[in-house]
C-alpha cells in the first residue's frame, strides 16, 4: 500500500517543482498537502456512476470465472482504506461486471459477487477482462463499498490497456465521458506463459469518512 509523503518529501518535491520560490507565502494548496502528510489523511476514491445493472444480493466469493469462459484471465487485487489511512477489514465491496462479450446477466450473477476484506483490508478477486458493450466506450468493473462511518462509494475501475484509450490513458480516458477521473484508470500487468497470459490489476479503494 502506497505510504502518505512525509512533511520533508512534501518540501522537497515542492522545492524541485519551484512552488516554494513561487510566492512569498505557501498556497493554499500546498499548505493542504502538507497537513494530509503529517496527519496522514488520504484522498477519497473518485465516484463513478452506479450504471444500469446493479443487482442487490450478489452471493459471497471471489471467483467470478468460470473455468471454459471466454477471455484474458484477471486478478484484482487491493485495499480497503478510509481517509485518515486506516485500514477496514469491515468494509464489504460489492463488484459487478460484463462478460468476455459485453453482456452483463440480468437474470443471475454471473460476474457479480460481495467480497469481505481481510483483516487488514485486502481483498481479491478472480475475473476476465470485461468486453466492450453497446452503450459504453471503455472495459470497467463496477464497485459499491460500504463500511460503518464512511459514506457509500459507488466508483468504477478501468484498464490502462484498454484500446478506448489509444495507449495514452494520461491524455485520453475522457474519449469515455463518464470516466471523470485519471485516478480510476489503472495499469496492467501482465504474467504468466506468453501463450497462457493473465492480466494483474491493483485498486486501491479509499473510503471518506462521516
Amino acid at each position: 500500500m502506497p505510504q502518505p509523503l512525509s512533511r520533508r518529501d512534501v518540501l522537497h518535491r515542492c522545492a524541485t517543482l519551484g512552488l516554494l520560490l513561487a510566492a512569498p507565502t505557501i498556497p493554499g494548496s500546498i499548505a493542504e498537502a502538507f497537513a494530509d502528510a503529517e496527519s496522514g489523511r488520504r484522498q477519497p476514491t473518485p465516484p463513478n456512476a452506479l450504471g444500469p445493472f446493479y443487482r442487490r444480493g450478489a452471493p459471497d466469493g471471489s471467483d467470478l470465472r468460470g473455468a471454459t469462459d471466454s477471455g484474458l484471465p484477471l486478478i484484482v487485487t487491493g485495499a480497503v482504506i478510509d481517509t485518515r489511512g486506516e485500514a477496514r477489514p469491515d468494509a464489504t465491496v460489492e463488484v459487478w461486471q460484463a462478460d468476455h462479450f459485453g453482456h452483463y446477466d440480468i437474470e443471475g450473477y454471473r460476474y457479480r459477487a460481495t467480497l469481505a476484506p481481510d483483516a487488514k483490508g485486502g481483498y481479491e478477486f478472480t475475473s476476465v477482462m470485461p468486453g466492450h458493450y453497446p452503450d459504453r466506450v471503455a472495459q470497467h468493473v463496477h464497485y459499491m463499498v460500504k463500511a460503518p462511518g464512511c459514506k457509500p462509494l459507488v466508483t468504477q475501475l478501468y484498464f490502462a490497456t484498454d484500446p478506448a484509450f489509444e495507449g495514452d490513458p494520461d491524455h485520453k480516458f475522457s474519449n469515455d465521458p463518464l470516466v471523470q477521473s485519471r485516478e480510476l484508470v489503472r495499469p496492467v500487468l501482465l504474467s504468466g506463459d506468453p501463450k497462457d497470459p493473465m492480466a494483474r490489476v491493483t485498486f486501491e479503494l479509499c473510503l471518506e469518512r462521516v
